[in-house]
């Protein structure tokens, strides 16, 4: 006898498509409910939520009392555990971003994708998983992204339907709305930690081993020109933000990010954010625009979160011509990817540049790239750091300082084991960094071999 047929002959008035039925009947009373009190409390006290000089935990007292006011005239039977979900969520959706509020505020949650009103991922720990949480309308969730963007100065409509943005704790958010979206609105925010991770924490989750980041942090201090590179999703911000905190606090350090998102902890800290054209396309100013005027701003090291066009070209002038140790990030699938990239990314400035030039300014400004992936378990690991050399005929030098060994194997849960390893090669620019009085421990670059061939 199958489940369905011994609950049904145990209480033959409650069969278990009833039950089934019955639940699905209550949530959609529920929905229903939340549905009616949201647009009764947006008509009843729009203005009153619309004043940003209201106080907010006053306004939110106001709020919660309105609400059992009205669920006290509410025909549909509910449980006392049912009103305090739906003044909860209603409050959310007021004052919040709605039905993504807790998700935001679960610390193990790193992005939420909504898809439209009635899907809504997360990803947890590397992994993606749907949940239940969804919009009221179409309306509500376009209302949510607008609340977002406009609290940075963006705008989202019709003539621009694509925007990218961020949150106050500097989580970074991209929406798109009609009629670009075809199935409806789209928001994708990925999450950052309230605390910024420190070295050791990246050393805890095996992204980097502590001799890696012993020898990071004398790249830095020894100003290199560092490059993280890796693919959407790998923790380039996150390393960025890591890596700039081994920059000595005496430095006038300049930051420039289309969003921004890095938290840096020394006190002379200068940050530039782009700016995206007004509703009449006038008024944008590019990261190209804001390297070229940072050249003017005397920094001592100048850091760019995401390098994606001509900006390229002034930023390798800029580590030519005199300022040493920028750090900079950019998206690709290898060390050797992220130079032919820069290339690329050259050429989009329109100067018509020969090939072997563009090399040579890359070769000379570059001394350390460091990529970052997103590994099969969902975890993320740097897992190659290559040193930049000068020419072979047309072809820029690279050589392996660490790697991450593979060959460790997985674990009984599917985790890769593995770890960083030295390749025995001493870098060429130890000599400059023992030149300026910085020196790297003798065991550093000693030998790791794989764990089998």
């Amino acid at each position: 006898m199958s489940l369905k047929d011994r609950l049904g002959s145990q209480n033959p008035g409650t069969p278990v498509d009833d039950v089934a039925s019955t639940r699905v009947a209550v949530s959609s009373s529920k929905d229903a409910v939340k549905r009616h009190l949201h647009y009764l409390l947006i008509e009843e006290m729009g203005v009153e939520i619309g004043t940003s000089d209201t106080d907010d935990a006053m306004l939110r007292i106001r709020i919660e009392r309105k609400l059992n006011d009205l669920l006290d005239r509410e025909t549909t039977p509910l449980s006392a555990s049912d009103r305090k979900e739906i003044v909860l969520d209603v409050i959310d959706n007021v004052l919040g971003y709605g039905p993504i509020q807790t998700l935001l505020e679960d610390p193990e949650i790193t992005e939420i994708m909504v898809n439209n009103t009635d899907t809504i991922y997360i990803e947890r720990k590397g992994r993606i998983y749907e949940t239940e949480r969804r919009f009221i309308d179409e309306a509500h969730l376009l209302r949510i992204i607008d609340k977002i963007v406009s609290q940075v100065g963006r705008r989202i409509d019709e003539s621009s339907p694509m925007v990218d943005a961020r949150l106050a704790d500097g989580s970074r958010v991209n929406a798109v709305i009609h009629p670009l979206a075809i199935n409806g609105p789209m928001l994708t925010i990925r999450k950052f930690s309230k605390d910024p991770f420190t070295v050791d924490d990246l050393v805890n989750f095996g992204t980097i081993t502590s001799n890696v980041a012993a020898f990071l942090d004398v790249c830095v201090k020894g100003k290199l020109n560092v490059l993280i590179s890796g693919g959407t999703g790998t923790g380039k911000t996150t390393l960025l933000n890591v890596v700039s905190s081994f920059v000595p606090g005496d430095e006038r350090i300049i930051t420039i990010e289309d969003a921004a998102e890095l938290r840096l902890s020394q006190e002379h800290v200068l940050r530039l954010e782009s700016r995206p054209p007004n509703i009449e396309g006038k008024g944008e100013v590019t990261i190209r625009d804001l390297v070229r005027n940072s050249l003017r701003m005397r920094p001592d090291r100048i850091i760019v979160g995401e390098v994606r066009g001509a900006e390229a070209l002034d930023m390798l002038q800029a580590m030519n011509t005199g300022h040493e140790g920028s750090i900079s990030t950019v998206h690709s699938n290898s060390p050797r990817d992220a130079l032919a990239r820069l290339e690329t990314m050259v050429l989009m400035g329109g100067l018509d540049l020969p090939i072997r030039a563009i090399r040579e300014q890359l070769s000379s400004a570059l001394d350390l790239i460091v990529h970052l992936s997103r590994l099969r378990d969902g975890s993320r690991k740097v897992i190659q750091i290559a040193e930049v050399g000068g020419m072979e005929g047309d072809t820029i030098i690279m050589q392996d300082i660490f790697y991450y060994d593979f060959s460790m194997g997985l674990d009984e849960d599917g985790r890769f084991t593995g770890r960083l390893k030295s390749t025995g090669l001493r870098p060429a620019f130890t000599q400059r960094l023992e030149d300026v009085g910085i020196h790297t421990a003798g065991d550093l670059f000693a030998y790791e071999p794989p764990a089998r061939r």
